[in-house]
Formats: C-alpha cells, structure tokens, sequence
C-alpha cells in the first residue's frame, strides 16, 4: 500500500479506479507533504486560520494551534474565507493524447480538477465547473453545500475529450456569464492560437476575475523521445505528416520553451498565474499554485 504521499505521482494515482479517492488520495497527501516542507503554514491556512497581526483581538487567538506550530493564528470569520471557484476544462480530443503515460492529458486534468474541488469544498468555498470544446458543453454554477462535490465528480467522470476546440471563443463567452468576481482555473493543452488565448484571458482580467492557467502537456510533448521516423497526427483536424525525429527535436523543443516563455511573459503582465505542468509530472505543483492564490486574496 503506498504511503499518502505515493498518491500526489500520476503512475501511483492511476492504481485507483474511483475519482472521488483518487482526489481524496491526492489531497491527504499533499497535506501531509506540506508538514515536512516550507509550504506548513498553508496547511495551517487551509484549516480556517490565519496569521495574527497587530489589531486583532487577542481572544481570537487559536491556542491548540499556538501549541502546535509556535505561532500566533486566528480563526477566519466566515466572510473572510469565502473564495468562488470555478474549474474550466478544455474537452478536446486531443487532451485525450498520451504517449506512454498511464494518464493522458484529460485524466491528469480531471484529478487536478476533482482535488481542487474537494478542497474548496473542504473549506467552504463556492466551486462551480465549466467544460468545452467548440462551444459550452457543461455549466454548473458554483456552490458550496457537500452535495457540489458530488455533482462535480459525477460530471467530470462522465466528460470525455472528443471533437475541435474553441479556447479563446469559449473563455470570452465564460467572462460574460459569470458575474460575480471569482477564481477561474483553466485546465488546457492550449494548442490553438496563442494570440487569441491571451486576448480571452486578457477580458476574464478586465471582468475583475482572477484566474490561474494549467497549461497541461503530455510528458512527450515536453520531452519529445520520439526516435526515427515518426508519424505525427493532429488529432482533431486529423492531417498527419511523417518526420526524422533526431533533426527536428532541437527546433522542436526551441519552439515549446518559446510558447511557454511567452505565456509566462504575458500573463504575469496581466495578472494572470500560468502553471506549465506535464503528465509525470506530482500532482502538488498545481495544488500549491492554488492555494497561494488563495493566501493572496484575504
């Protein structure tokens, strides 16, 4: 039986069949890692708390969590805590790719998504889910009762990646039907226009929302091992084209470090978080991103 921490490494993870423990299992773990690391104080701000500063009651004081950690930590009043969430996920058929990975593009997606889910819930938050491919296919509004994490599961385990994308078409339409300031987190290949992609991001910034981008790749799109010759295939325009692998990895992985480069660039010009993630990648990275954006909200 794997330790909880065995649970944040995606060859580990695909061992459970069951989405729901699989997000359980991933968050348990990441708790129990941010013990022993420089992240502790999260664990301690995902239990409802948070540092005391000078002008807070003194008798607001957490003292079991004083003996605990050394450090002076009170209880959030329920306004303080209250994040919207909503998870986006990109439906395309080429999230379902994968090389050799036991997950692809769209299972690591659905796990990252289902244990944010659990843990906004777990805190009380509002966390809605949002899927696409050409157009909206799924939209449920977010809510915090115990009954969301269920109906989020239930949706995620039943979407399934097929068909052309629209990323930048779906994010606009996405910034005009959510009101309410919110968290949007995307999860997405992004193979689609760049241009486009920033311009849609750029209107969720400008509707007042804040928004953390997965741009998730499979291990070897990263990496490109690929040996010989090889028969690439576009899976959702389905055009194909066979080439020497060994002369094109250099210009390959040039032109993805530049597409990553560039995304990191112009979103953190416009406020937005981009979390370039891969297939073997441990789930905790995406799970940190999350909950420093949420530290810098309150």
């Amino acid at each position: 039986m794997p330790n909880v921490e065995q649970y944040l490494k995606p060859e580990v993870i695909q061992t459970v069949a069951r989405l729901d423990l699989r997000a359980k299992f991933i968050v348990e773990g990441f708790l129990s890692g941010l013990h022993a690391s420089p992240y502790h104080g999260f664990s301690v701000e995902f239990s409802e708390h948070r540092r005391y500063t000078q002008g807070d009651d003194p008798r607001d004081i957490d003292w079991q969590v004083y003996a605990k950690t050394d450090r002076y930590y009170i209880k959030k009043y329920q306004a303080e805590t209250n994040l919207t969430g909503y998870l986006v996920l990109d439906l395309s058929e080429s999230m379902a790719y994968t090389h050799r990975q036991q997950l692809s593009k769209f299972d690591y997606s659905i796990c990252l998504a289902a244990s944010l889910a659990y843990m906004m819930i777990h805190q009380q938050d509002p966390v809605g889910l949002i899927t696409f491919g050409e157009q909206i296919k799924n939209y449920l509004p977010a809510r915090s009762k115990r009954g969301q994490l269920g109906n989020i599961l239930a949706m995620l385990a039943n979407s399934q990646p097929a068909g052309m994308t629209e990323v930048s078409k779906n994010i606009q339409q996405i910034a005009s039907m959510v009101k309410h300031r919110s968290l949007f987190m995307i999860f997405s290949d992004l193979l689609t226009d760049q241009k486009q992609v920033l311009d849609s991001l750029q209107r969720l910034r400008y509707a007042g929302h804040d928004v953390i981008v997965f741009h998730v790749l499979d291990e070897a799109e990263v990496y490109f091992p690929f040996q010989g010759m090889v028969d690439l295939k576009e899976p959702e325009a389905g055009d194909s084209m066979i080439v020497d692998a060994e002369g094109m990895k250099a210009d390959y992985l040039e032109a993805l470090n530049e597409l990553r480069e560039t995304y990191t660039e112009k979103l953190q010009a416009m406020g937005v978080d981009y979390v370039p993630l891969d297939t073997s990648m441990p789930f905790d990275k995406a799970l940190i991103e999350y909950l420093s954006q949420r530290k810098a909200r309150f």
